[in-house]
């Protein structure tokens, strides 16, 4: 491998969110891990479909995400859904719990990815959706698939 080529870094997104929730504002945080779990994420090994982020004591922590144990890994593997503290900074932190509290939102990681050498977790300020406009999010998506569908064949 050439000294100037980079190996892609995976990307672990949650598809479930666009459905689910309307994502408001974003913040990129940082993500506490040990050796074993950014392996495993290197090796694109998990998945935060359910995960969600609560600040508990001043500090944001991520839930319910999972990050699959490492292959070859020894006995001080990780353990696969434990909670994972976020790095922020105290006036992110501030606005996201101000708006926790005040209802209505909650707090969604969006998508994992690395910086660098970093792993970052993008996480949103979300309002869930009712059903209405999740049938109304699907009539739309149907809308513009038929609209690129019929420019392809006309293109043809």
């Amino acid at each position: 491998m050439p000294k100037n080529a980079q190996k892609s870094l995976p990307e672990i997104r949650n598809r479930k969110a666009g459905a689910e929730y309307f994502i408001g504002e974003t913040f990129e945080a940082g993500l506490v891990l040990s050796g074993t779990e950014v392996k495993s994420l290197r090796n694109a090994k998990a998945q935060i479909n359910d995960a969600f982020v609560r600040v508990d004591n001043g500090e944001p922590i991520m839930y319910q995400s999972h990050i699959s144990v490492y292959d070859f890994g020894n006995l001080n593997n990780h353990s696969p859904d434990r909670p994972r503290k976020l790095l922020l900074n105290k006036k992110e932190i501030l606005k996201l719990k101000a708006a926790t509290d005040r209802g209505g939102f909650a707090i969604i990681p969006l998508k994992i990815y690395f910086k660098k050498a970093l792993a970052k977790v993008l996480i949103a300020l979300c309002k869930g959706k009712k059903l209405y406009d999740k049938r109304e999010s699907i009539k739309k998506n149907e809308a513009m698939r038929e609209a690129r569908r019929a420019i392809s064949y006309k293109n043809k």
